[in-house]
């Protein structure tokens, strides 16, 4: 395992690239609406970027099992949990959501982050997914400090979701980032308190709670890319890169303008 620790001028160009990914999931946010396709969401936001000097990272990433990814966003609705491929067959409805996770390269360094926005008028039981999931990304964030463990994260993370009746997606977790968009160490929802890698100060990594309204249990679609429930209930994504400190944890993305959008917080 290779993790890197940031220095500090590391970290304030972090910030830079995280906080342009937070501007352009405003930017990507403001278009939401029923009637828009993902790919016109994919298309503002790779303008965007590179109208901010930045490449969209998710744009050409490799894939294993099948060909590169095509988008500048991962653009997943309602039952598909990550790695949605925005397409103009994707049409947005009312009562929808749709999670758009971004990736940015800006002065070197990589930018990530994800929100789960709502379209039109959405049912409360799935408003209260997004709280539940949101939620449960700051009280994860509040257990990440320097000597605590990942373990410490993803216990927090699932404790908090499975108590409310949710579930926690294992087979997909956070991440180490960097010069690397996915660096070590990885940082699953899940977990044990004092298991897991030690948590030093200079460390930065993406925390993304995954969480499903049913079963946890996954597939993959057609595409080799779309990350689907097995049981198509919905699933939220909410994701922050942060550095870890000897105290509080310093988030470097940002939520506040897509909030300050929506006029309410879930």
């Amino acid at each position: 395992m290779n993790i890197f620790l940031k220095t500090e001028d590391e970290i304030e160009l972090m910030r830079d690239a995280n906080l342009l990914v937070g501007k352009t999931l405003a930017e990507v946010g403001r278009h939401i609406r029923p009637g828009v396709t993902t790919l016109q969401l994919d298309r503002i936001a790779e303008a965007f970027i590179r109208d901010n000097g930045a490449v969209p990272t998710f744009k050409g990433f490799p894939n294993p099992y099948g060909s590169p990814f095509p988008g500048s966003i991962c653009s997943s609705v309602n039952d598909v949990v990550v790695h949605g491929v925005p397409s103009d067959e994707v049409v947005l409805k009312d009562g929808d959501i749709v999670s758009v996770d971004c990736g940015a390269l800006l002065q070197g360094f990589n930018g990530d982050s994800c929100y789960t926005f709502c379209v039109g008028e959405v049912s409360d039981d799935v408003k209260r997914l997004l709280r539940v999931t949101k939620e449960s990304l700051y009280r994860g964030i509040e257990a990440a400090q320097a000597g605590h463990h990942v373990g410490d994260i993803g216990q927090t993370v699932q404790d908090y979701c499975q108590e409310r009746g949710y579930g926690i997606v294992r087979e997909l977790t956070g991440h180490g980032i960097g010069r690397e968009m996915h660096e070590d160490p990885l940082v699953p929802n899940y977990g044990r308190r004092g298991s897991g890698t030690l948590l030093k100060a200079g460390m930065c990594i993406a925390i993304e709670p995954m969480v499903t309204m049913g079963s946890r249990e996954i597939g993959i679609l057609p595409d080799r890319w779309s990350i689907v429930t097995r049981d198509h209930r919905p699933a939220a994504h909410f994701e922050h890169t942060i550095a870890i400190r000897a105290g509080k944890a310093d988030i470097l993305s940002s939520f506040d303008e897509i909030e300050h959008l929506e006029g309410q917080n879930f």
